[in-house]
């Protein structure tokens, strides 16, 4: 009898304790969603220097690209106004952290590092580095062997994934970089540089942008495997909003319309 008495009294004080802490605790803060929608404006930071997903008009200061659509799309979703915010390579993730921003967008590249400090959606591009080149040099390029010989330069912007894969894997070749990723691939064309090495999307995109000048390089069999996706802040609410949004911009051909109407843009462009 008196075990089931202390049994039931030390059961009743532990619901009061639960009953106390719980009208102590804290009100648990309100997910990146709410916040968005609250604020009634997405914040997308962009590097708008990477075509065909992000571009900044140097004249009109416009952003246009596959992923400033899919961005105009996110908003419209989510019933708020759009902000692009600027960021660039270098610095993409101490701006993120800095809370700049609520989600990258712009062909980032999904990576194990950036998963550390944040979430990725859903990928919606499979893709890969390869190699870009003078046409008349392509042929001297075709491997990683090929490229990492001495005398050969390769261009390279600061910062991102590209960087990363250069000094990784090139340790005889010479690698230059070059800071304005709008005019990198002029410089090849230029013969100020011999190639580069960044994501196959964008080699097939340069190939057409300076035709008869610069050629991809297999881009069809890429020198390793990659996704691009969004990156977002370690907020599962509005991740499953995000990937939602996606899955379904895909399945419908959403996104396959904004990648066509930005690819046919920046071709009439040049």
């Amino acid at each position: 009898m008196l075990r089931s008495r202390a049994r039931f009294l030390a059961l009743a004080l532990l619901l009061l304790a639960t009953a106390a802490s719980a009208q102590t605790a804290p009100p648990a803060s309100p997910s990146r969603l709410d916040q968005i929608m609250e604020r009634g404006v997405l914040r997308v930071g962009s590097t708008g220097d990477y075509k065909p997903f992000t571009f900044e008009d140097p004249e009109t200061k416009a952003f246009q690209g596959i992923d400033i659509a899919m961005a105009q799309s996110l908003a419209k979703a989510l019933g708020v106004k759009l902000e692009i915010v600027k960021t660039s390579w270098p610095n993409l993730m101490s701006d993120f952290l800095a809370d700049k921003f609520d989600v990258a967008m712009g062909g980032v590249s999904v990576t194990l590092e950036r998963q550390k400090k944040g979430l990725f959606s859903i990928p919606y591009l499979v893709d890969g580095k390869a190699a870009i080149a003078r046409c008349a040099d392509a042929g001297k390029y075709a491997s990683l062997d090929a490229i990492d010989q001495p005398g050969v330069r390769v261009i390279v912007n600061p910062g991102g994934t590209n960087e990363r894969f250069d000094r990784d894997h090139l340790k005889r070749a010479q690698i230059e970089v070059y800071k304005d990723n709008v005019t990198i691939f002029d410089q090849i064309a230029a013969g100020k540089a011999d190639l580069m090495i960044t994501d196959a999307s964008e080699t097939r995109l340069q190939q057409k942008l300076h035709e008869g000048q610069l050629c991809a390089i297999h881009p069809d069999r890429p020198f390793n495997f990659a996704e691009k996706a969004y990156l977002l802040p370690r907020d599962e609410l509005f991740k499953d909003f995000v990937d939602q949004w996606l899955h379904q911009a895909l399945m419908t051909k959403e996104y396959d319309a904004a990648a066509e109407a930005a690819l046919d843009r920046f071709a009439h462009r040049q």
